[in-house]
């Protein structure tokens, strides 16, 4: 619960976050009549402000508290290497977060906000928090995010290798927006068109190609239940139901396949919101759990398909050695390596801090086989 104090009185509601930020622990009441200096000073002592004044003014408040967090005097600081840059700068960045984060919004029940020129976010909010029958209060900057996400979902996002139809990601489900790791599954030479299993499979887009590539039955396995949602309501939205089968697990599904494809989070750190973990993978855990497991769900002659970047050995995150060794010691071997270039916008950003690893980025698809 949110405690605040308002009018001499205590007030208190149900505080909601996605990425499991507590509530915070000083709240002072602020308005139209709020400044953006007043803001940045409270937001930087940890004091949250509870918005009651016109929305469209909260979000000009947030714009402004943003440009002044950024413009913050930046204490130089000898960085002995890569690893270590990126750390800072994801601590710099979760520091940004939680100040922004202090600019809070009253909800009432069924997802309404009572304030003036608010927009409607109840489906936005349904589809991110599900059903509430009490008021809350959450942050503002969360609230745009479900903005975003639900327009993401609702427009959806073209896939060159289905052709041109739309995957339609939920709220905390990874948009398939690179689009360069799916070209690689559409054009590797299928081993078998029988069974295939995509292992940690998000928005389905994985399974949704290897069906239409004429694979007769994929097992799209997932532990989230928002990706199982979302996989299931994109093989609906595509017809694919007589063809790809939603499975909940930890990886595999039972049994053996001749091919076994998983994607997983690229990065071996820890992510800090429920979105991150498609790209975060602490101690490589998903990526270790795959390569162990495979040999015991492939059968005879068949293939694993690992897709994976080495953005994280340019970052220093990983050494150019340990994926290797991890295949080797799981058992297998490399069949094949298919490999190409990013094509997201971040990759010709000169802006982006990590604009050198960006630009010498390979996604790779890695045919693996077990070692005779």
């Amino acid at each position: 619960m949110l405690e605040w104090t308002e009018d001499g009185a205590s007030r208190s509601a149900r505080w909601r976050s996605e990425n499991g930020t507590p509530p915070p622990r000083r709240v002072e009441i602020a308005d139209d009549r709020t400044t953006a200096d007043t803001a940045f000073r409270l937001a930087s002592q940890g004091t949250a402000l509870l918005w009651r004044g016109d929305f469209q003014n909260a979000r000009q408040l947030l714009k402004a508290l943003a440009r002044r967090i950024d413009r913050k005097p930046k204490r130089k600081k000898d960085v002995p290497n890569r690893a270590l840059a990126f750390h800072l700068h994801r601590q710099a960045q979760a520091q940004r977060a939680r100040m922004l984060g202090m600019v809070l919004i009253p909800f009432d029940a069924g997802h309404t906000v009572p304030l003036r020129r608010a927009p409607d976010v109840r489906q936005a909010c349904l589809e991110a928090y599900g059903p509430s029958d009490e008021p809350y209060v959450a942050s503002l900057r969360e609230l745009l995010g479900l903005i975003g996400a639900h327009e993401w979902r609702r427009n959806g996002v073209p896939i060159t290798a289905l052709d041109g139809d739309r995957i339609h990601p939920h709220y905390g489900v990874f948009s398939p927006v690179r689009g360069e790791y799916i070209d690689l599954l559409a054009k590797a030479p299928l081993p078998a068109t029988t069974l295939a299993y995509d292992i940690g499979t998000g928005t389905g887009v994985l399974a949704a190609v290897l069906a239409r590539r004429g694979v007769d039955r994929v097992v799209a396995t997932d532990q989230e239940p928002r990706a199982l949602a979302c996989a299931h309501e994109n093989v609906v939205r595509l017809d694919l139901t007589d063809r790809v089968d939603i499975v909940e697990a930890d990886l595999f599904p039972p049994g053996r396949a001749p091919l076994v494809v998983c994607n997983p989070p690229w990065v071996p750190a820890r992510p800090s919101s429920p979105l991150e973990h498609a790209v975060y993978d602490p101690d490589s855990r998903m990526l270790r759990g795959f390569l162990a497991g495979l040999p015991d769900h492939l059968t005879p002659d068949g293939e694993g398909w690992l897709i994976m970047s080495d953005l994280a050995e340019h970052l220093g995150l990983r050494s150019p050695s340990d994926l290797p060794s991890a295949i080797e010691s799981a058992g297998l071997r490399v069949l094949d390596r298919l490999d190409t270039r990013p094509t997201h916008p971040r990759a010709s950003d000169p802006d982006d801090p990590f604009h050198a690893a960006r630009t010498a980025e390979t996604t790779s698809l890695y045919r693996l086989t077990p070692s005779p």
